[in-house]
């Protein structure tokens, strides 16, 4: 075994987090090396776009940078397409097949992978989705006249239906839980955004699981535990997603009992001395939330990236990641959007109603503003995250709501 010479910056992970700590460090002005490997081949890319958009037909992948530029102008050592097999905290090493990769600082962004259905049968037809290999077969198989049965009716799964759905596809959502997105938005505002589906030609089936997959080489149907028959071209799987940490099992680094998840402080350091994580992997105490967390979206991947390396590199500017939630997602050419939690005593509908294709809903805990999610109000959300990190007044809230102008499409 080869030990490399030189300990910098390692990060683990060449998505959204793992980029923006690189661009973060060198920003700051660390100019160490910085090593950036990555399990896929691709350059880091844009992943809430897999879901939506690239399943067009035509579309291409959103890559962040050029070769070039992550290797030249921010002088990464970018290894892609490269498995790290496990890190040894106490000597400060990666290992990556027979090399030791040493660190001064660590930097873990791996993400989540999709939880998988063990019960399903090894034929083909049956896919999920994080990946853009992943991506690519589910866009090659879905089209006009095809019949999609979708697992679960989370927002990957929901995403995926309504990109499906407008290519020509016949799609049915199947949900377990009597409503979908609870444990993300609650059941009130759940029960209201899963509507869309069938104002929009999906159909989704709550309170039922797949008895039977049908087929022998291929998938050709499912049967539902109360007997339906349904037939299906392909299933995606979409029934939520776990921490890629499986390669830290002998690291000694704390892991969280509820999903395997890596323990962070509030400067998102982990157990070990030099270890940081930011992104899907990563469970940290959010003082502004009052609560421990661990997010799966865009906003908090890209934030917490950044924040991470300066915490990491940077003694003078450290500072505790503390944050609003925020997550968008768009289904059948409608925003929904929110922020902040949905752990809450009520919610209540401020402006437009769950029927309607508009509307503004407030979570209240006690006196204070909580959470808010919004259906195609896109120019009022981010006002409500200000205030939401304000510790606003619960009465206070419907002061902000003011007529809307133009829709935005901003993230």
């Amino acid at each position: 075994m080869t030990n490399e010479a030189g300990a910098g910056l390692v990060v683990v992970g060449a998505s959204l987090a793992g980029l923006r700590a690189v661009e973060s460090a060198r920003r700051g002005g660390y100019t160490d090396s910085i090593t950036l490997i990555g399990a896929e081949i691709y350059l880091p890319y844009d992943r809430p776009p897999l879901s939506k958009g690239f399943l067009a037909e035509g579309a291409s992948p959103d890559y962040f940078l050029t070769e070039e530029e992550l290797r030249t102008e921010l002088n990464v050592d970018l290894r892609l397409g490269t498995f790290v097999d496990g890190v040894d905290t106490e000597r400060k090493v990666v290992t990556v097949g027979d090399q030791e990769i040493p660190y001064e600082r660590l930097i873990i962004a791996t993400g989540a992978e999709p939880r998988v259905l063990a019960h399903l049968p090894a034929i083909d037809g049956i896919l999920t989705l994080r990946t853009l290999e992943d991506a690519r077969q589910i866009r090659d198989a879905i089209g006009e006249g095809s019949n999609l049965v979708v697992i679960g009716a989370g927002f990957i799964g929901s995403e995926i239906a309504s990109s499906a759905q407008a290519r020509g596809a016949t799609v049915t959502v199947i949900e377990a839980a009597p409503v979908p997105l609870v444990r993300a938005v609650g059941e009130v505002v759940g029960k209201a955004i899963s509507a869309l589906h069938g104002r929009n030609g999906t159909r989704l089936l709550t309170s039922v699981q797949i008895d039977e997959v049908i087929g022998t080489d291929h998938v050709e149907a499912v049967r539902l535990n109360n007997g339906e028959i349904i037939p299906a071209d392909l299933i995606i799987v979409g029934v939520g997603a776990a921490p890629a940490t499986s390669w830290l099992a002998d690291s000694g680094l704390e892991m969280s009992p509820i999903d395997g998840g890596i323990v962070c402080d509030a400067f998102m350091q982990t157990s070990a001395e030099g270890v940081y994580a930011a992104g899907d992997v990563a469970h940290w105490p959010n003082g502004l939330m009052d609560s421990t967390m661990r997010l799966e979206n865009w906003t908090n991947a890209a934030d917490q990236g950044t924040q991470a390396a300066t915490n990491a590199l940077f003694s003078e500017k450290a500072k505790k990641y503390e944050t609003v939630p925020y997550f968008w997602s768009d289904w059948y050419g409608n925003r929904i959007q929110f922020v902040g939690t949905a752990i809450a005593d009520s919610v209540s509908f401020v402006s437009g109603g769950p029927d309607e294709d508009k509307f503004v809903a407030l979570y209240r805990a006690g006196d204070r503003l909580v959470g808010v999610a919004t259906l195609n109000e896109p120019r009022r959300i981010m006002k409500y995250r200000r205030f939401i990190a304000e510790r606003g007044d619960f009465d206070r809230a419907g002061d902000i709501l003011q007529p809307a102008t133009a829709a935005s499409s901003s993230r």
